[in-house]
């Protein structure tokens, strides 16, 4: 049910925190208490809103999926994997080709939704959905080569590893890049043979709804992609439910800790990808000019709202006042405004409770000693922005350092020496990405030393779909993309 903005339209979603989707630990009797057998006792009439972050304005109102529809949709999508299996890679790979070149011709008006929902600069989110396109195509080229089966010689006549889909696998996606963490749980996941049970953030509805649309008007079959719109009950829910064959999560950290309990009690597999705090290593031997330009990218992309974007800038004491120096000019060079405008570089944070967090993690590190050379304020005008904001004399025990801050603000640590680099860079929970700027020998030395999931030399923290994407620590588990992304899923 959608009800279109009214009275309600200056009213905040529930507040949650940094890129989570909407599973929580907030309700731990739902999550490790008994579960029922029925669905229908899950299922509550909470409406979610979705509120235009550039105004303030609400969009629409949407309720949960009734019991019976939810209850009626994994019975659907069970008998959609019996079909889907059988599919051949070729007939699956045309599915996803005609699905790609639906993405590509809707560029403008999915860029435009994405702009809308969540406050993502229009030409970021144009590049967002020329990446599902792209994540499509490779998996529909390569997912074959990438499952064949492997002989391994024994003494037996014929020994080989075989890989077989398991069935409906559950993604609870976040509102950061609201298409492609979809797309890059859906391409790998579902070209392996499983089908997909979506579960989306409730701050971006009209993006699960044409995403559905995509999956419908590409031809694919009743149950091979399911959209459902459930509460946090309904959700833990589901990955108890005998009809659910695993979970994917892209989120926080408390959710990521919710969504692994529940998996590893109904002994299901998970992947878990819940952000991080990106180190941006730049040694004394750097391209300065080229490392600040790419990092202030890296930094302020997504309007500062990504799980691998550059968070503790680490640089070498010899070279670190002229880096803050060319950085902070940098930062003050980018236009904040209305997403929507094509020369605007930095929009509004996704949520007012998000912009709320941020804040109080740059002025409790002003607090403990970092100084602020820019931005960290909430400027006066509609909509939840906040300043571009670059601290300095960032140091181990400050919120901007130990924290993940997901959005516009940057935190610059200084090092005495590469080794202090290192040992600054390790010194976190997280270990999702991580940057290093040196010459390419020296850096491509010192990869092995870092604890992250993908270590990039002079270049940004990407997501590729050739590459395996994921963390270590609690940035998360598992891998998406690549060959170990498609065999997460996998008997």
């Amino acid at each position: 049910m959608v009800r279109e903005s009214g009275d309600l339209a200056g009213r905040a979603p529930v507040a949650r925190m940094k890129n989570e989707p909407h599973l929580v630990a907030a309700c731990p009797a739902v999550i490790f208490g008994p579960v029922n057998e029925k669905i229908h006792h899950f299922c509550h009439e909470v409406i979610m809103r979705s509120i235009n972050p550039t105004t303030g304005e609400l969009i629409q109102e949407v309720a949960p999926d009734s019991s019976a529809d939810v209850d009626t949709a994994l019975d659907v999508a069970t008998e959609g994997f019996e079909e889907w299996r059988q599919w051949s890679f070729g007939e699956r790979a045309e599915q996803f080709t005609k699905l790609a070149g639906l993405l590509r011709d809707g560029v403008e008006q999915f860029a435009e939704l994405m702009t809308r929902e969540m406050g993502k600069p229009t030409d970021q989110a144009r590049s967002e959905a020329e990446k599902c396109a792209w994540v499509c195509e490779y998996f529909a080229e390569h997912a074959g080569t990438f499952l064949e089966p492997q002989p391994v010689a024994t003494e037996a006549a014929n020994s080989r590893v075989q890989f077989e889909p398991l069935g409906p696998i559950l993604a609870v996606m976040p509102w950061n890049f609201p298409f492609w963490q979809v797309f890059r749980f859906a391409a790998p996941t579902m070209m392996a043979g499983n089908v997909a049970v979506l579960s989306h953030a409730p701050n971006v509805p009209g993006c699960a709804e044409q995403i559905d649309e995509l999956f419908r008007e590409a031809g694919f079959d009743d149950g091979v992609f399911t959209h459902l719109t459930i509460d946090d009950e309904t959700t833990a829910a589901l990955i108890d439910d005998d009809r659910v064959r695993g979970v994917a999560l892209t989120g926080s950290v408390s959710a990521g800790r919710a969504v692994g309990a529940a998996a590893g009690k109904a002994i299901k597999p998970c992947v878990l990808e819940l952000g991080g705090s990106d180190p941006f290593i730049v040694l004394d031997d750097a391209n300065l000019a080229r490392a600040v330009e790419v990092g202030t990218y890296a930094r302020m992309m997504n309007n500062g709202q990504s799980c691998i974007a550059a968070k503790r800038f680490i640089v070498e004491d010899g070279i670190y006042d002229d880096f803050v120096e060319r950085f902070t000019t940098a930062v003050e060079a980018l236009n904040v405004g209305d997403p929507a405008g094509e020369h605007t570089d930095i929009g509004p944070m996704a949520r007012e409770d998000l912009r709320d967090e941020l804040h109080r993690q740059v002025t409790a590190s002003i607090d403990q000693g970092a100084r602020c050379l820019i931005g960290g304020q909430i400027p006066q005008r509609d909509g939840f922005f906040y300043e571009p904001t670059v601290l300095v004399d960032v140091e181990p025990g400050m919120p901007a350092f130990d924290e993940e801050t997901f959005g516009p603000a940057a935190a610059i640590v200084r090092a005495a020496d590469a080794e202090e680099a290192i040992e600054l860079a390790n010194d976190s929970s997280f270990g999702l990405g991580a940057s290093i700027w040196t010459d390419a020998n020296r850096g491509d030395d010192l990869v092995d030393r870092l604890d992250a999931g993908a270590v990039f030399v002079n270049e940004m923290v990407k997501s590729d779909p050739r590459l395996p994407f994921g963390g270590i620590k609690e940035s998360g588990l598992g891998r998406e993309l690549g060959v170990a992304g498609i065999k997460e899923f996998v008997n």
